[in-house]
């Protein structure tokens, strides 16, 4: 068995929409970053990349390829997972939004982009009881872990 771990942090900034784990949720800021800025997924992508000894994302997806520019990490998910097969599980970190009513359609999206039974990958929350940036509603983290044979 081979595991990899994901980390990912974005800004909260305004004009964005808010796209976590491949699901757009309704809130009054999104988050910054080169692609659409999903900490869900790009924590995922860099948990399946880690077990697979594939690298990183900015490897296989550097933040200065026009390429990538504004892009789905629902198609970089699908792309890094291409390279291997991964059970998965991710936890986003930050005081709000409530994620619960998109759990559901989380769960769907990764699973289809990953090509896998949406029970394969599961998707948390937690808070940070309003410390460090995430509690301050600075800006979201999430953490992954992807599970392979292999």
């Amino acid at each position: 068995m081979r595991v990899g771990i994901g980390v990912d942090a974005h800004a909260l900034v305004d004009g964005v929409p808010l796209v976590l784990g491949g699901v757009e949720v309704e809130f009054e800021r999104g988050l910054a970053g080169h692609s659409d800025g999903d900490v869900i997924s790009h924590a995922l992508i860099d948990a399946v990349l880690g077990a697979a000894g594939l690298g990183d994302i900015g490897s296989m997806f550097p933040s200065d390829s026009a390429e990538w520019e504004g892009a789905s990490s629902l198609a970089m998910l699908a792309r890094a997972h291409d390279q291997v097969r991964a059970n998965a599980d991710c936890v986003l970190v930050g005081e709000a939004p409530r994620i619960a009513p998109f759990r559901a359609a989380m769960h769907e999206r990764l699973a289809e982009a990953m090509g896998v039974a949406p029970g394969v990958v599961t998707v948390r929350a937690t808070t940070t009881d309003r410390l460090g940036f995430t509690g301050r509603g600075e800006g979201l983290a999430a953490i992954a872990v992807a599970l392979l044979e292999g």
